[in-house]
């Protein structure tokens, strides 16, 4: 996983108030809870005692209780009482979990991963998502690394041949481009596909006005949008659980129908056609090997594949970055 980045990792309706919820994210058994201010809260969900998971624990008086033997925690992974030694004893400061910083936005619980408390940017959302928008969704589990499902929205080449019968309809198999962009650690990337006709597919720099074609968005490190239009889109966050299994959130997006009740009809309608569609693409992606992809791999990628060759560019790139700073903590 790529260190200093918010990961959106579940779906803020998954976390019920006044209780527990244990989770798998970036290989990590995690406790996450909502306090009485319903702010979200995250720490390992092993007691530091006797390793009990402390999910299978209770809230009591907004702190993290282990079932096996009571030990309590706060919501920075301290215990802050141990029961069997007296309610007045000390804890000592070794007797502790690790947390993590952990933001509810935008309909989801994202969370920082960092050891950096300070230096902390805001959450990378799509900035014209943010307002205006109403939405419906679904989520999955697909038993493949997150980067093998991020780069299957990122790849422009397989929409006619595994979207035959829905998205892909045209046969438009020759691919123009495509023109990449990026802006901090989004990236923006320009379709133009079109049919064959024995004509040499344009290069990125040869396509004029790239700006007015079909895009699509990337935000670093887990979030895609497909602007469907001005008023349509489609957000997916794939969540790691770990080296083999991602959890995927599709929501579709609206803002055409803004009369209540009536577009939650609308936006729970679409869950029907984005399962198919993305049930299209699972089943191709779960044969792909290896499930986790790199920048340097056994694969012989085409012009097409520029978006995916960008974003394992990138997430390299980033993953360099915090090597080096961990040499240079070292070195301090």
């Amino acid at each position: 996983m790529i260190k200093n980045q918010w990961y959106a990792v579940l779906d803020s309706k998954e976390l019920k108030k006044n209780k527990l919820s244990g989770v798998t994210r970036l290989a990590e058994k995690l406790v996450f809870w909502r306090d009485e201010n319903n702010a979200v809260h995250c720490i390992f969900d092993k007691c530091c005692h006797r390793g009990a998971s402390l999910s299978r624990g209770k809230l009591m008086d907004q702190h993290v209780a282990c079932p096996f033997h009571g030990f309590r925690y706060d919501s920075s992974g301290k215990v802050v009482c141990i029961p069997a030694n007296g309610k007045q004893s000390k804890v000592p400061e070794s007797f502790k979990v690790n947390s993590y910083l952990v933001r509810e936005a935008f309909g989801f619980i994202w969370l920082w991963y960092s050891d950096d408390r300070i230096n902390v940017p805001e959450i990378p959302f799509f900035e014209d998502l943010k307002k205006g928008f109403s939405y419906g969704g679904f989520s999955e589990t697909w038993h493949v690394h997150y980067t093998r499902a991020v780069e299957n929205q990122l790849d422009v080449v397989h929409l006619p041949f595994v979207h035959k019968t829905t998205i892909g309809r045209g046969d438009n198999t020759l691919v123009n481009g495509p023109v990449v962009k990026w802006t901090d650690n989004r990236m923006t990337f320009y379709v133009k596909n079109e049919k064959d006709h024995g004509q040499i597919p344009e290069k990125p720099s040869e396509i004029i006005d790239f700006e007015k074609l079909f895009s699509l968005q990337f935000q670093m490190p887990n979030t895609w949008q497909n602007i469907i239009s001005d008023k349509v889109r489609i957000l997916a966050a794939f969540a790691p659980i770990d080296d083999e299994n991602t959890k995927i959130y599709l929501r579709f997006y609206q803002s055409f129908v803004q009369i209540p009740g009536l577009k939650q009809l609308v936006n729970a309608s679409s869950k029907f056609m984005n399962k198919i569609i993305l049930h299209q693409d699972r089943s191709v992606v779960l044969t792909q090997r290896p499930i986790k992809t790199e920048l340097d791999m056994d694969e012989k990628l085409v012009q097409g594949d520029l978006p995916i060759i960008e974003y394992r560019k990138r997430r390299a790139l980033l993953k360099s970055e915090q090597g080096q700073e961990t040499v240079d903590e070292l070195r301090e």
